[in-house]
């Protein structure tokens, strides 16, 4: 049970005690001095059916280089950030029993490169052709919480558990001193916010493209999705043609939209190349999938290879940090500093040190 004192005290044990406190002030130092008494509170306020959620202190952090504005971020408080933990971790059980194979996001023993290696695979060794390519807008604000509610009672019965999600949605946010209340949305920074964006995704897009999408299509097609990050790889263009109308009616239907300046459609895989020769068009067109550039180009011996490298914006945002951290850290000795830029460096190239991307880097 969620009010359990075993089950919060292990949940403790596993979270980041360096986040930031929330709205009361208490910090994670000051919460773990106190672990029992407050472990006890929490749960005699559950089984009563009297806790109440806190609202998120709301910070703005920007979006990064090239992108105008801030983004959003709810900062729970500690007790909050704790019972969130719990709960999410209960729905990740729940759920990954449920997920499908195209989803890599927020998921145990999944990353990021699973994801580019699934998208590497269906165009290296299926028959693919086109590649669509979307952007969700402003994903997180838009979530329509009745249908997240309606999705995540498919699997939880617990009423508890129902009414702290529903408590979260609905806690607000505190912006100089004033609490602010938004009628959709799920607060981003709380640790439940991935679990729920997951379960959101998995009804919208995974299941009904397995099973609505790819029976009707003419010939292949695969999804990959890393959170809000997708991509659709089709063998006909009639399909991807047919998918892309029919995706944004059903995004529609949920409350969310894709935005259309980045999102499209392009000729790309295997047999791509001559196509486009075919017609005078020059060389294939070039996405970008979780901060790689994916080129379709040759090996040595003249056969097609699927090229990653650091995209532009990638390696504009990395840069952008860096100069940011050594202003903020110009009074550091030398060696301090040599040691913090080769930290951040060496985990960059951890991230991009994939074949063919040596020259790049």
């Amino acid at each position: 049970s969620l009010a359990d004192t075993g089950i919060l005290k292990e949940t403790w044990e596993r979270m980041n005690r360096r986040a930031s406190g929330g709205v009361d002030g208490q910090s994670a130092e000051q919460f773990g001095h106190e672990l029992e008494i407050q472990v006890e509170a929490i749960c005699a306020r559950l089984k009563a059916g009297t806790y109440r959620a806190p609202p998120v202190r709301r910070v703005e952090i920007p979006k990064g280089p090239g992108k105008v504005g801030t983004r959003p971020l709810g900062i729970p408080t500690v007790s909050d950030r704790l019972l969130q933990r719990a709960v999410a971790r209960i729905l990740e059980a729940v759920f990954e029993a449920d997920f499908l194979e195209c989803s890599h996001g927020f998921r145990p023993g999944r990353n990021p490169h699973h994801a580019v290696q699934a998208l590497r695979v269906q165009i290296v060794t299926k028959k693919v052709m086109q590649v669509f390519e979307a952007d969700i807008r402003s994903y997180f604000t838009r979530i329509n919480r009745q249908w997240l509610r309606k999705m995540v009672a498919h699997r939880i019965a617990d009423p508890v558990i129902l009414s702290l999600i529903g408590k979260w949605l609905n806690a607000g946010a505190m912006q100089n001193g004033v609490i602010v209340h938004t009628e959709e949305g799920t607060p981003q920074g709380g640790p439940i916010s991935p679990v729920l964006s997951n379960i959101y995704l998995h009804f919208l897009l995974d299941l009904w493209f397995e099973k609505k999408i790819k029976p009707t299509c003419r010939g292949e097609a695969y999804l990959v999705r890393f959170a809000d990050d997708f991509v659709v790889t089709f063998q006909f263009r009639e399909d991807v043609d047919c998918f892309q109308t029919k995706v944004k009616e059903r995004f529609a239907e949920f409350g969310l939209e894709l935005a259309e300046e980045k999102t499209r459609r392009i000729l790309f895989g295997r047999f791509a190349a001559i196509t486009r020769q075919r017609h005078g068009q020059g060389r294939p067109e070039t996405f970008e999938f979780l901060g790689f550039k994916h080129v379709a180009g040759v090996d040595r011996s003249g056969r097609f290879a699927l090229i990653r490298l650091p995209s532009a914006k990638s390696c504009r945002k990395f840069l952008a940090r860096t100069r940011e951290w050594i202003m903020e850290h110009r009074h550091w000795r030398r060696w301090e500093q040599q040691l913090q830029l080769t930290r951040m460096l060496c985990g960059f190239y951890q991230y991009f040190a994939l074949h063919h991307c040596e020259r790049k880097l």
